[in-house]
């Protein structure tokens, strides 16, 4: 008697994807500007007379093409390709890398002081990169929920979760490690001294004092305290109604890329700097082991905040009507 095997489980989801074709369309379209600032020469933006990092001139149309090619493949994909997969993180990555700056750009805005350095060109170019990265980070969670997924609805994995689950201790670490990252960046100033006082330097020193301590002490602990979910007692009109998942969530995650990329540089720069020897330490005011623990702190900050953040969607994501997932 022969025994019959079940039939292959089908694939998560059967839709036709989409959002493949919209990672080509971006990268065909900022390919070709980039393209044409490689053959006929970029405009020189401050402050590095460049848009990107790392990833420039010629460098930059290759990071398109490869997005381009990427975005193809996973539009043909009938099943699961861990290296097609592994491939597009690594762009991913590279083009988050490449418009690094823009976290400078972004806390210019919002506190209203952007600074003779900021430009609206470099702006909208390092947006756009980021935008492709986007993109594609999207598409290549959308191949994974296709094609690993266990429902057929969301493509979620694992038990379904109750509603408003106790955070993990991983997640509480990361929080907390993110809020010393910002005290040691803190305490690294207080010891090497300030020029002057924050609060003596005009209205936009102190907006970014202030959302300096907002992002480095209560963002992370909202990501990982029932009032991150629940708005408390002693806030007016808002007491006891749900926080839009959004609000603490997009600054978060927002911010935490920022910091990784750029820093990220920033260390691999000082690690450069410092077994070369070509520090320079400019007028003398910061010494090399300034730069290292602060940029250290700010690199600890954003890996903190990110992990967090990436909790706090899990535990907050709408259930899937489908699989309670």
């Amino acid at each position: 008697m022969t025994r019959t095997l079940p039939p292959p489980a089908p694939p998560a989801v059967t839709r036709r994807p989409t959002l493949p074709y919209a990672v080509l369309g971006w990268a065909l379209a900022y390919g070709a500007l980039r393209l044409c600032w490689a053959v006929v020469g970029a405009p020189a933006f401050p402050p590095l007379d460049t848009d990107l990092m790392v990833f420039t001139g010629w460098w930059s149309v290759g990071l398109c093409a490869a997005t381009a090619l990427l975005g193809a493949a996973l539009g043909r994909a009938r099943g699961w390709r861990p290296a097609l997969v592994a491939a597009g993180w690594a762009v991913c990555a590279a083009l988050a890398l490449s418009c690094a700056l823009l976290l400078l750009d972004l806390v210019g805005l919002l506190i209203l002081d952007p600074g003779t350095a900021f430009h609206p060109g470099a702006f909208a170019s390092r947006l756009g990169c980021l935008t492709g990265a986007a993109l594609l980070a999207v598409a290549l969670v959308d191949h994974r929920r296709r094609w690993r997924g266990d429902c057929r609805r969301c493509g979620r994995t694992g038990e379904p979760r109750a509603h408003a689950a106790a955070v993990p201790k991983w997640a509480r670490a990361a929080a907390w490690a993110a809020v010393v990252g910002c005290l040691v960046r803190l305490a690294a100033q207080v010891w090497v001294g300030f020029e002057e006082m924050p609060l003596s330097q005009g209205a936009s020193m102190v907006a970014f004092e202030v959302g300096f301590l907002l992002a480095g002490v209560l963002l992370p602990l909202a990501l990982v305290h029932r009032w991150g979910r629940i708005w408390p007692r002693w806030v007016p009109l808002l007491a006891g109604r749900r926080v839009p998942r959004l609000l603490p969530l997009v600054p978060a995650a927002g911010f935490a890329v920022g910091l990784v990329c750029y820093f990220g540089i920033g260390l691999a720069q000082l690690t450069a700097q410092t077994v070369t020897g070509t520090f320079d330490p400019g007028d003398g005011r910061y010494p090399l082991a300034f730069f290292w623990v602060a940029e250290l702190a700010y690199w600890v900050w954003g890996w903190g905040l990110g992990v967090a953040a990436v909790d706090y969607h899990r535990r907050t994501r709408r259930a899937c009507p489908a699989c309670g997932r």
